[in-house]
């Protein structure tokens, strides 16, 4: 015979469960109507354009008139002399002014953080004020500066630096050299506020007992603040990476691509295959892959290089 008590707490048990179970689906109903409609909203504007662009990577044809070619878009990509130009010249900003900038950002945020430093505060908005301005507005007055009347010749000139004026604009080498200035000015306050962020996080206990120690500056440099700020090197390094591989504005307003293909990129290049040459909106998204790829790539290598070995 089955004792009441036996019954009773079973009633109890299942009574709690179904509560549980209750409470379980409330939540999950609560959670989900927080996140539905930015979880619809990311899969309409991210998700499905990207699905898109890769079903239109495996079409060819003029305009909207496109028909099915399977790889050979991709395999296109090897034998077109103006992709490989412009994959050129975008790696070579890469290498060249995102170590520039990182390096300049993370020196600015070290002697920006030093407590002893009179306007620190004034210093600090006038970096960091170049990456608010308007990316048209910035680079049409970079295009004007280091024009050839331009006020960079001026000064070069006055101070005997030059015998005559440089072309800026019109030489492959100094048409990139000016762009990677450009690039420079703009982004380096940006990268120096997170360093500063993050050097603001290191205890100061710790340089004082370096301090103790007998540890140098240059050697606290480079055996504490370094290794700290590692993750967010690491972070910058890559946003960095992925914005220089879709650089488009700066030299689409500062050179136009020119001196013939020497300053185009990658992106410049999608943006003339849509809108500039013959509509190839097929081919155009075959090149976008291409900078995905690439970002990919290059932000493996950042991590193997720069991340935890013990991961």
């Amino acid at each position: 015979m089955i004792s009441p008590t036996k019954v009773n707490l079973d009633l109890i048990i299942k009574t709690d469960r179904n509560i549980n179970q209750k409470h379980r689906i409330k939540n999950t109903i609560i959670g989900w109507s927080f996140v539905i409609l930015a979880t619809i909203m990311i899969c309409t504007f991210y998700f499905y354009p990207m699905a898109q662009a890769l079903i239109l990577s495996l079409q060819s044809g003029s305009g909207t008139n496109l028909t099915f070619v399977g790889l050979k878009n991709y395999a296109r990509l090897f034998s077109d002399p103006t992709f490989l130009t412009t994959v050129k010249n975008t790696v070579i900003y890469l290498i060249i002014q995102v170590p520039i900038m990182i390096i300049l950002a993370l020196f600015l945020a070290v002697l920006l953080n030093n407590p002893k430093l009179k306007l620190r505060g004034l210093f600090r908005t006038a970096i960091f004020l170049p990456c608010v301005t308007s990316l048209v507005a910035y680079s049409v007055i970079f295009k004007y500066l280091f024009s050839q009347d331009g006020l960079i010749n001026v000064m070069l000139m006055k101070f005997s630096l030059i015998s005559e004026p440089i072309n800026w604009l019109a030489d492959p080498f100094w048409a990139k050299v000016t762009i990677i200035i450009a690039l420079t000015w703009r982004w380096t306050g940006y990268n120096m506020i997170f360093y500063l962020s993050a050097l603001q996080n290191i205890d100061h206990s710790i340089y004082e007992a370096a301090k103790i120690d007998g540890a140098s500056p240059v050697q606290q440099f480079f055996k504490i603040t370094i290794p700290l700020l590692k993750p967010m090197i690491l972070f910058t390094s890559i946003t960095s990476t992925i914005g220089t591989l879709q650089l488009f504005d700066e030299v689409m307003n500062i050179t136009q691509g020119g001196p013939g293909n020497a300053t185009m990129t990658i992106s410049q290049y999608i943006y003339n295959l849509s809108f500039k040459y013959t509509p190839d909106f097929g081919y155009a998204a075959t090149v976008s892959y291409a900078i995905v790829v690439m970002i990919v790539f290059f932000s493996i290598i950042q991590f193997k290089v720069a991340g935890d070995k013990n991961e």
